[in-house]
C-alpha cells in the first residue's frame, strides 16, 4: 500500500522535494546554462543523465526546450516572443505556460533555426523525442511502486513544477515584478535574491544583463544555487565553465584612455550603467529635485524609475513624464543626456575600433568640462576600467 519504501507522510513530502529539486537542476544546468547558451560543457555521462531525468519528469525534448528560450531571448518582449507577459498579459503566462510553451515547441521551423548545437544522437532520435511522453509514463509507475498510494500525488507534484515554475513564475513574473540591478532591454526582473525555488533562476534581470554567464548571481547577497553545482561538478572534473559574467575593476592608477578601457566599457557596460545609475543620476536627482526628507524619498523613487529606464522601453505616457522631470533641472538633463551618449558607444555602427575609442575619449573629456561633480568624477573613473580576469571554473 505504501510503496517498496515505506514511507511516512512527511518522509513522502521529503522524497517528493527530493526529486523536484533534482529536476530543478537537470533545467537551470543542463537545459538553461550548458544548452541553450553554451556557458559551461558536461561530462558526457553527467549531461546523458539529465537529459534521461528530464524525459522521465518532464518529457520536454533537450532540442525543442532551447529553441523556445533562445527565440525569447532574440525576439525578447516583442510579439514574437513565445512567452512575455509584457505582450501577452501577466494572467495568460501563468495560467496558460505551459499551452503557451507546447505551441513555440510546435513551429518546427523555429525549432530547426533555434536548435543547432542540441543532442542528435540515436538515443535522441529514438527515445528521448520518439517517445517524450512515454518517460513520463515510465515515472507515474516508478512512484507507485516506491510511494505506493502516495505515488499519485508524488507524480503530480513533479509534473506540475517545472510547469508552473519555470513557464509561469519565471517568464510571468519574472517579466513583470521584482528588482533590477541592470537595465536590460527588456523587462526581465529578479523576483527574489536567493534562488531556492528553482535553482537560482529567479535572478531572471542578471540572467538577461549577462545571457552566456553560467553564474546567475551578481550581488553578495545573491544566492546561485546552480552555480554551487556548477562548482562541485567542476571540482570534480565533470563540469569546465565557458564563461561568468565580466566583473569590472578600476585601476586607480591609469588614466589614459585606451583599447582595454573600451573593452571593457563595452563589455561590460551593463556593469557600466548600473555605476552611472547609483554614481550620477541619483545624487544629481536628489540634490536638484528635493525639497524636503519625505518629499525626496517619495519623488527619487519615480525619478529613478524614469531615469534608468531604457527609452525603448518606454510607452508615451513615460516618455511625458520623464520630459517634464528634466525640465525642472538642466543639471540633471545634462546628465541624462550623458548617460544617452554612453548609450550610444555600443549602438552605433562605427568604422573601426578607433572611432570607437576617440568616441569614449572625447566623452570623457566633455564629461570632465560640465562642472557637475558626480559626472565629473565618473568620467575619470572610467579612464581605469578595466576587466577582472576569470574566476577559477572549480
Amino acid at each position: 500500500m505504501y510503496g517498496i519504501l515505506d514511507l511516512s507522510p512527511w518522509q513522502v513530502v521529503i522524497a517528493t522535494l527530493i526529486l523536484t529539486h533534482i529536476t530543478i537542476v537537470a533545467v537551470t544546468v543542463y537545459l538553461h546554462r550548458a544548452q541553450a547558451h553554451r556557458a559551461l560543457d558536461l561530462h558526457p555521462a553527467v549531461a546523458h543523465f539529465f537529459r534521461f531525468w528530464l524525459w522521465l519528469t518532464t518529457g520536454m525534448v533537450t532540442r525543442e526546450w532551447v529553441a523556445v528560450h533562445r527565440r525569447h531571448h532574440a525576439k525578447c518582449e516583442t510579439p514574437d516572443d513565445p512567452h512575455s507577459p509584457q505582450v501577452l498579459g501577466l494572467r495568460k503566462v501563468l495560467a496558460e505556460g505551459a499551452e503557451l510553451y507546447k505551441k513555440a515547441a510546435g513551429d518546427p521551423e523555429a525549432v530547426a533555426r533555434y536548435s543547432h548545437g542540441t543532442p542528435d544522437d540515436w538515443v535522441e532520435r529514438n527515445v528521448y523525442s520518439r517517445f517524450a511522453w512515454q518517460g513520463v509514463g515510465v515515472m507515474l509507475i516508478l512512484d507507485l511502486i516506491l510511494f505506493g498510494v502516495y505515488g499519485i500525488t508524488v507524480w503530480a507534484v513533479q509534473m506540475l513544477w517545472i510547469p508552473f515554475f519555470a513557464a509561469g513564475v519565471i517568464n510571468g513574473v519574472g517579466h513583470y515584478f521584482g528588482y533590477r540591478n541592470f537595465e536590460s532591454p527588456d523587462a526581465a526582473t529578479n523576483i527574489v535574491p536567493w534562488g531556492i525555488l528553482i535553482g537560482g533562476e529567479e535572478l531572471h534581470n542578471n540572467h538577461h544583463a549577462f545571457p552566456s554567464s553560467a553564474r546567475l548571481s551578481s550581488k553578495p547577497w545573491e544566492l546561485d544555487i546552480g552555480w554551487g553545482y556548477i562548482r562541485l561538478l567542476s571540482w570534480l572534473g565533470l563540469a569546465r565553465v565557458k564563461k561568468v559574467a565580466p566583473e569590472p575593476r578600476i585601476i586607480a592608477e591609469k588614466q589614459q584612455i585606451d583599447m582595454e578601457t573600451l573593452r571593457a566599457v563595452i563589455v561590460g557596460r551593463m556593469h557600466v550603467f548600473a555605476r552611472y545609475t547609483r554614481e550620477v543620476l541619483t545624487p544629481v536627482s536628489r540634490i536638484e529635485l528635493c525639497r524636503s526628507e519625505r518629499h525626496c524619498r517619495r519623488l527619487l523613487r519615480r525619478a529613478k524609475r524614469l531615469l534608468a529606464r531604457d527609452a525603448a522601453r518606454m510607452d508615451a505616457a513615460a516618455r511625458g513624464r520623464l520630459e517634464l522631470l528634466l525640465a525642472e533641472s538642466q543639471r540633471l538633463a545634462t546628465v541624462y543626456q550623458y548617460r544617452e551618449r554612453l548609450r550610444e558607444l555600443w549602438e552605433r555602427t562605427t568604422p573601426s575600433q578607433e572611432a570607437l575609442l576617440k568616441s569614449l575619449q572625447d566623452w570623457c573629456q566633455q564629461a570632465e568640462a560640465t562642472g557637475i561633480q558626480a559626472l565629473q568624477r565618473f568620467a575619470r573613473s572610467l579612464r581605469g576600467y578595466s576587466l577582472a580576469g576569470p574566476p577559477a571554473a572549480g
